[in-house]
C-alpha cells in the first residue's frame, strides 16, 4: 500500500511540475478562456441587453456563460492530457515507466490526478479573473464549485489518457480533439441553454460528461440550473469512477512498440 501511494504522489508531482515548467503553456492556458469572456461574453451581452431572457433563467448573459468559460478552462486542460501520454511515447520516458517495479494502476491514478489538480488550479484562476467581469457570482458555494471541478478533471482526464495511450502521434490526437471534443464543449450548455436546444441535441447533451459539470459550477455559482445539484454531482462522479477505471485498464494493456 506503501508503495502504491508513493507511485501515485511521484506521478502527481511530476504532472503539476511538469506544467508549472512550460510558463507559455500556463500563460496560454489561463489568458485563453479570458477571450471568451471579453470577445463572446461582452459582445452578446450586449446583444441580450434590456431583454433579460427566460433562457438565461431571468439573469444576465455574463451571469450564464461565466461558470460555462470555467469549466471550458477545466475540461480543455483535462482532455489534452492524453496529449502528455503520446509525448512520453515518443521522448521514451513511458517505457521507463512501463518497466518499472510500481503499479501500473498506481501510475495512471497519480498521472490522473496530477493533470486534474493542474486543470483545477486553472479553473480556480480563470474563476478569480472571471469575477473582474461578472462580480455578482456566489462565491459561498465556491467548495460545491470546485468538487465539481475535481469530478469534471478527473472524469475527462481519464478520457484523455485512454485515448492518448492507444495513439503513436499527436497529429492524430489533435484530430480527435477536433472530432469529439470541440462538439463536446458546444454540447455542454456552456454557450447554449439546454432548454433552447432541439430535442435531438438535448439527447446527445445528456451523454456529455462535461454537461453536468457545467452545470454543477452554473448552480454553485448562480443558484440556477437545468438539473438538481445532487443530479449533477451524482452523474460526475458515476462518470469520474467508470473512465478512472476504464483507463487504468487500457493503461495496464499499453505496450511500446
Amino acid at each position: 500500500m506503501t508503495s502504491f501511494l508513493t507511485a501515485v504522489y511521484i506521478m502527481w508531482y511530476r504532472q503539476i511540475k511538469r506544467f508549472l515548467r512550460m510558463k507559455s503553456r500556463v500563460i496560454t492556458a489561463i489568458i485563453q478562456p479570458l477571450f471568451w469572456m471579453v470577445f463572446f461574453g461582452l459582445g452578446w451581452a450586449g446583444m441580450f441587453r434590456g431583454q433579460i431572457s427566460k433562457s438565461f433563467f431571468g439573469g444576465s448573459f455574463l451571469a450564464f456563460l461565466t461558470p460555462g468559460v470555467v469549466m471550458i478552462s477545466v475540461s480543455t486542460i483535462s482532455f489534452m492530457s492524453g496529449v502528455s501520454v503520446i509525448w512520453d511515447k515518443e521522448f521514451g520516458f513511458l517505457k521507463e515507466v512501463l518497466v518499472a517495479p510500481a503499479s501500473r494502476s498506481a501510475i495512471i491514478f497519480g498521472r490522473a490526478l496530477g493533470d486534474s489538480t493542474v486543470a483545477v488550479m486553472q479553473g480556480l484562476i480563470v474563476l478569480l479573473l472571471s469575477i473582474v467581469f461578472y462580480p455578482n457570482l456566489n462565491v459561498t458555494f465556491l467548495p460545491i464549485a470546485l468538487v465539481s471541478m475535481i469530478l469534471t478533471a478527473l472524469t475527462l482526464t481519464s478520457i484523455g489518457i485512454s485515448i492518448g495511450s492507444k495513439m503513436s502521434s499527436m497529429e492524430g490526437f489533435q484530430l480527435i480533439n477536433t472530432l469529439i471534443f470541440m462538439p463536446t464543449i458546444f454540447l455542454s450548455g456552456a454557450f447554449i441553454p439546454l432548454a433552447s436546444m432541439p430535442n435531438w441535441m438535448k439527447t446527445l447533451t445528456l451523454i456529455n460528461p462535461l454537461t453536468y459539470g457545467v452545470d454543477a459550477t452554473r448552480n454553485a455559482l448562480t443558484g440556477v440550473g437545468f438539473l438538481p445539484l445532487t443530479i449533477d454531482l451524482l452523474l460526475l462522479s458515476i462518470f469520474s469512477i467508470f473512465f478512472l477505471g476504464l483507463s487504468a485498464l487500457i493503461f495496464k494493456r499499453t505496450t511500446i512498440g
